[in-house]
């Protein structure tokens, strides 16, 4: 069983993280971002930690602040602090090329983690070979959240600083004011992102969470040329299926294959 290990983020955040597969090996791996509220034990974590180790590729995965094992209390969180975090640890802890898988929040991050790479460090950028997004909820603060919401929980938001949003998958999500409020400077739907690497967006159709049509929206948003979007025939939000499973590591697999052996 893989260790959890821990990093101290840049504002001291103590951050867990799974190594997976070999840590020397010269083939591309794979870079893992979850969704809100997620941790890296989950399903889809584990079946990319179990690829890693299958075909002795570098896997990297972790817990933002106030998620899974890491510390931080979730309220605390915003989109400025997770992507900090993201993009602390892919420049130390995950070298080599990589696949940059995000789900949900996670996409968006990821989209969030490529643009910030290409404006800071061109050359850590072109280590990212390619986006994996499931059901990639980019400007969701704004798009998913503030804009759906009703006015009494934007009241409450604005009056209260939070507001406890109903969830298909358990407890309520706290929701507050600093992350709609922070989510707002990095919105990137509107301008668009050039990617030069491949992108494969795996969306469900009967997602509850994050609607095809948006999965649609950040397709459309995307510049690039080979960037493709592919609807699953009632996938919901988690995708989690055996066959949901199987087809994310076909796809991350094809991409990191392509990737072998191209220096950089």
């Amino acid at each position: 069983m893989t260790s959890i290990k821990h990093e101290n983020a840049p504002d001291g955040t103590r951050l867990a993280f799974c190594e997976d597969g070999p840590e020397d090996s010269a083939r591309c791996g794979f870079f893992w971002l979850g969704g809100f509220r997620s941790d890296m034990l989950g399903s889809k974590a584990e079946a990319l930690a179990a690829l890693a180790r299958d075909t002795r590729r570098p896997g990297f995965r972790f817990d933002y602040s106030g998620h899974g094992a890491s510390g931080g209390e979730f309220t605390d969180g915003t989109i400025s602090a997770w992507l900090a975090q993201s993009l602390h640890l892919f420049t130390r802890k995950a070298p080599g090329r990589r696949i940059v898988v995000g789900s949900s929040m996670g996409g968006w991050l990821a989209l969030l983690l490529y643009r910030e790479l290409r404006i800071r460090n061109p050359r850590a950028a072109d280590r990212i070979a390619g986006l994996v997004l499931l059901a990639p909820a980019a400007d969701m603060t704004a798009d998913l959240m503030w804009d759906m919401f009703t006015d009494q929980a934007r009241r409450d938001i604005m009056s209260a600083g939070m507001w406890r949003r109903p969830s298909l998958y358990g407890e309520p999500y706290v929701i507050t004011r600093r992350l709609i409020e922070d989510g707002g400077k990095h919105l990137l739907l509107k301008d668009g992102l050039d990617v030069a690497c491949p992108v494969r967006i795996l969306q469900g159709d009967a997602d509850p969470d994050v609607p095809a049509a948006h999965a649609v929206k950040v397709f459309g948003a995307l510049r690039g040329a080979d960037v493709t979007l592919s609807l699953i025939k009632s996938g919901d939000h988690r995708l989690s299926t055996p066959g949901n499973l199987t087809l994310l590591r076909e796809t991350v697999l094809r991409l990191a294959e392509r990737a072998d052996g191209i220096t950089i």
